[in-house]
């Protein structure tokens, strides 16, 4: 029988070994994935502002265009209206409910921001419900 005990203290040390080492290296790799999406969010951010920028300088640019031709209040409106038409289409772009492609209202359509399936609506009743018994006494 000690013989056995041994060897159950040898398993108990060879499972917190390999414990150990299965956490260190789950670690190390996760370390290294996470510096890995820091730069890449970094250069994103980074590739964001530069556009942002770009963006400004354009609208500038615009501005002053149009304002050699007209008073500086109708290029400024002009450009105004065509900033909002822009951001207006990338809106329109970016929901995906609202595309040539989106599903019809009912069971396979997604509730907003969950998985859930949203369930179709009843229809509703062309008059209104009354009690019975009760009169209109207008």
């Amino acid at each position: 029988m000690d013989r056995l005990d041994h060897l159950e203290h040898l398993d108990k040390h060879l499972v917190d070994e390999l414990a150990q080492v299965a956490r260190e290296t789950v670690r190390d790799e996760l370390r290294e994935q996470t510096r890995r999406q820091r730069r890449r969010a970094a250069l994103y951010a980074g590739s964001g502002a530069a556009a942002l920028y770009a963006g400004a300088a354009l609208t500038v640019a615009l501005g002053l265009g149009l304002a050699a031709g007209l008073p500086d209040w109708a290029a400024a409106l002009i450009t105004a209206a065509v900033l909002g038409a822009v951001a207006y289409a990338l809106r329109a772009a970016a929901r995906p409910d609202h595309g040539p492609t989106a599903p019809a209202h009912g069971a396979d359509q997604a509730g907003p921001g969950t998985d859930m399936p949203v369930p179709p609506m009843p229809p509703m009743p062309s008059t209104p419900p009354t009690v019975p018994g009760s009169h209109d006494r207008r």
